[in-house]
């Protein structure tokens, strides 16, 4: 059933140890969707499944370790973005040597992001990074999109969206991001380890050309004629396709 497989490795005491291993997303459906009630007569976003898709398509990373984040506030006379490891996680890091062989997140100048709204969102501080511990293998031919959990985004922060080949890249995919300055204009928190931050989606790479084209307004007519005839679920029952990821 399943021809395809991805594939997550890491350092042998982090697997050993089962911490926080990557999972279908399907497991982290938000309990405010579970919740939802969705019926004909008042019909919710419960029963789209195209936002179902969103939260159950491709795989879940989960953050590593505890971090403490104080983002565009003053330290030392500085006005900066501070982001690392709790004084626990440092010393079990350097003992264990597991997160990426290396016990400090990077951060990259705001200036790569000169221009951009993210550096507007982000407070023109620094982009931090935090590292992964896996690298991520999929078959030949096949890419991973990286996006914050789609419709289900920690509300603090979220990565830069991002493209791997990672059918030939055999290391680690650190995660740049950046704070959610439109709500908090200034954070001090702490990102607890097992915080979900990246939904993981293989795909197919192939070739693609555009072509735009007419419809004649008999053939629109008749496509909204059995449409409007199957109102009940359409989409699920004529047109939906089952995903599977495991």
């Amino acid at each position: 059933m399943f021809s395809k497989k991805i594939k997550f490795s890491a350092h042998e005491d982090y697997v050993y140890d089962k911490i926080d291993e990557p999972v279908p997303i399907k497991l982290n459906i938000p309990e405010w969707f579970k919740k939802l009630q969705h019926s004909i007569q008042k019909p919710t976003v419960k029963g789209c499944m195209p936002f179902l898709d969103t939260l159950t398509s491709g795989y879940l990373l989960k953050v590593p370790q505890d971090f403490i984040l104080q983002h565009n506030v003053e330290q030392e006379g500085k006005i900066g973005s501070f982001f690392q490891p709790s004084l626990y996680a440092v010393s079990a890091i350097i003992s264990a040597k597991h997160i990426n062989l290396n016990s400090m997140p990077e951060v990259h100048n705001s200036d790569q992001l000169k221009g951009s709204p993210l550096n507007e969102k982000n407070k023109h501080q620094g982009i931090n990074k935090i590292l992964n511990p896996w690298t991520i293998t999929t078959p030949p031919g096949y890419s991973c999109l990286f996006v914050p959990p789609l419709n289900n985004t920690d509300d603090r922060f979220s990565i830069i969206p991002g493209i791997v080949d990672t059918d030939s890249f055999n290391k680690e995919i650190n995660f740049p991001f950046i704070v959610n300055g439109d709500k908090y204009p200034h954070l001090d928190t702490i990102i607890k380890k097992g915080t979900p931050y990246v939904q993981v989606i293989p795909f197919k790479r192939d070739s693609w050309k555009m072509e735009i084209s007419s419809t004649k307004q008999s053939v629109i007519q008749k496509r909204n004629i059995f449409y409007e005839l199957t109102f009940i679920e359409r989409y699920k029952k004529k047109f939906w396709k089952k995903k599977t990821w495991n």
